[in-house]
């Protein structure tokens, strides 16, 4: 293990110390794995919490900012934050219109944000949840609910931070931040493993050569695993799973996301992206915005994943509104 680190054990809380000395206009930790934008709570705005495990970044630490999420709870790498950091997350941002829960779908992380909520509900706080449950490769269709949360959730970050920002309710938030997570597909690929500092070990075995598609960002098993291709015909895999299964139809309008997993250098994401907008183009749709980038990455894995998000005119305003991290770049607006 080649790592920059000192005690494993330690990891996770070193580097929120980091985060915050390096961002203390930004950032602040009203209580241990919790981190709060500077600003909040404001009052009369519905606050966004979201969390889950460390080894993400920019996910989920990275989406705390001005017109994206208010809090996040934190956990070790991989594993889910618990329900009392959830709950004071919560309390630290709640001003009185109501807290959207945003995060994604997996188990851990599911069970102590439900928990957190009965709480917090208990005293007087209004609660809503949203799942972040777009990998198709993950489940088929009829069981979407079984579908993890991938790193399309960063669309989706935008539209409730920004939608919140304007002042609308708790109910309106939802809304409209529902309606993109229906339109909402991802999908990805693993070319190599990642190392969990604590484990010392590769998550999994990927020799040289091999890639595996549909792979989660933990390590999750794929869908199919083989010889290494061209990044075309990877895009052409992705694509098809991910066209087929909205379905997008001729002249819909997209945003499409792609993002590299940790160790792929950001000139390979552009050379996929380019596959990506043929295709796209080729199937009738159109690419209004394209985000390429690590959004949601797995440590040092080698990889990457493509999302498409269908628009409509209000998704895509939100989409461009102004938003602030310290960690995340959202590209400036441009097509017509």
């Amino acid at each position: 293990m080649q790592k920059l680190i000192n005690d494993p054990a330690a990891f996770v809380d070193e580097v929120l110390d980091g985060l915050l000395l390096a961002h203390p206009k930004s950032l602040k930790a009203p209580a241990r794995r919790v981190l709060v934008r500077a600003g909040a709570p404001e009052r009369g705005k519905v606050a966004i919490v979201t969390g889950g495990g460390s080894g993400h970044l920019p996910l989920f630490l990275g989406y705390v900012g001005q017109g994206l999420a208010d809090a996040v709870a934190i956990g070790d790498v991989f594993s889910s934050p618990g329900s009392d950091q959830v709950v004071e997350a919560t309390k630290a941002v709640d001003g009185g219109a109501g807290v959207l829960y945003l995060y994604g779908n997996y188990s851990g992380d599911v069970m102590n944000f439900d928990m957190a909520a009965e709480l917090c509900q208990a005293e007087g706080t209004e609660v809503a949840t949203i799942l972040a449950a777009d990998d198709v490769a993950s489940a088929p269709a009829d069981a979407r609910e079984r579908r993890r949360g991938v790193a399309g959730i960063a669309f989706l970050y935008k539209v409730a931070g920004a939608r919140a920002a304007q002042g609308a309710s708790l109910a309106q938030v939802v809304e409209v931040t529902q309606r993109a997570a229906a339109g909402l597909r991802s999908m990805g690929v693993a070319l190599s493993p990642c190392t969990v500092p604590a484990a010392g070990r590769p998550t999994f075995e990927l020799p040289v050569g091999l890639m595996e598609v549909g792979m989660g960002i933990h390590g999750e098993p794929g869908v199919r695993r083989g010889a290494l291709e061209r990044a075309e015909d990877v895009a052409a895999q992705l694509m098809a799973q991910i066209l087929a299964d909205l379905p997008f139809q001729a002249g819909d309008e997209v945003a499409v996301l792609v993002n590299g997993l940790g160790a792929t250098p950001r000139e390979e994401l552009y050379v996929l992206f380019r596959s990506v907008h043929a295709i796209a183009t080729s199937a009738g749709l159109t690419v209004r915005r394209a985000w390429v980038g690590e959004y949601a990455t797995s440590l040092e894995m080698a990889g990457a994943s493509v999302s498409l998000l269908r628009l409509s005119p209000d998704i895509l305003s939100l989409l461009d509104a102004p938003a602030a991290s310290p960690l995340v770049w959202f590209p400036s607006p441009a097509g017509p």
